[in-house]
């Protein structure tokens, strides 16, 4: 099933990047995340673009957010390369979800839904290692050992964007762009909504069994 085309959407604390993973190894497609394919392209020529630098690097070096023009190029280019693919992080959204339509014909479009007041507690408790990058939870996914990354053996540390406020001001962001984008996508055929309040073998089932149906 290397040609499936599934599109994952939700909230930040969702659990997107692991499912996201999941559908990866058991369907064999590509995982495209913006900031993969901005890490995979970051030396791309984008001269012929009419913006501030001529490669994604130098607007990730300074420190600027990567223009959507860029971005929607980026994206193409790692769809265009892929047999079949998850994309998870795009669109953010309605200009993006409308490039998208132009790029690419979407078989299955997953919706995370969870509640904000959960997904506050998930991004809060969240600690991440600092080496690897490996995700753990102070109540849901607890390493053997306090503060110390079973993969790697790295420090886990709490990111400074998972403090409350920041939290708050990710969802709120999210609530403005993204929202309306998968309000957008409700009365597409493939369109699946899942519950993501479930335990994430559940939420793996359920999307599983919509992607079988549906490809």
């Amino acid at each position: 099933m290397a040609d499936a085309h599934v599109l994952i959407l939700g909230p930040p604390g969702a659990g997107k990047g692991t499912q996201s993973s999941r559908i990866a190894d058991r369907f064999d497609v590509e995982h495209v995340t913006t900031g993969d394919a901005l890490r995979g392209n970051k030396d791309m020529d984008i001269s012929d673009m009419d913006t501030e630098y001529d490669t994604p690097r130098e607007y990730m070096e300074a420190g600027d957010l990567v223009p959507d023009a860029v971005v929607n190029a980026i994206v193409e280019e790692a769809l265009g390369s892929a047999d079949g693919y998850v994309l998870d992080g795009y669109p953010r959204n309605m200009e993006q979800a409308e490039e998208l339509e132009d790029m690419t014909d979407l078989d299955v479009i997953l919706s995370l839904s969870v509640s904000r007041g959960e997904l506050v507690d998930r991004l809060t408790g969240r600690r991440v290692c600092d080496d690897c990058g490996t995700n753990f939870h102070v109540e849901f996914d607890q390493p053997e050992e306090e503060g110390v990354c079973d993969e790697c053996g790295g420090e886990l540390i709490q990111r400074d964007d998972d403090n409350e406020e920041s939290v708050n001001n990710r969802l709120d962001v999210f609530e403005d762009n993204t929202a309306p984008v998968i309000d957008h996508y409700r009365d597409h055929a493939g369109f699946v909504e899942i519950d993501g309040e479930q335990t994430p073998d559940e939420v793996w089932a359920d999307i599983e069994a919509a992607i079988d149906e549906r490809v």
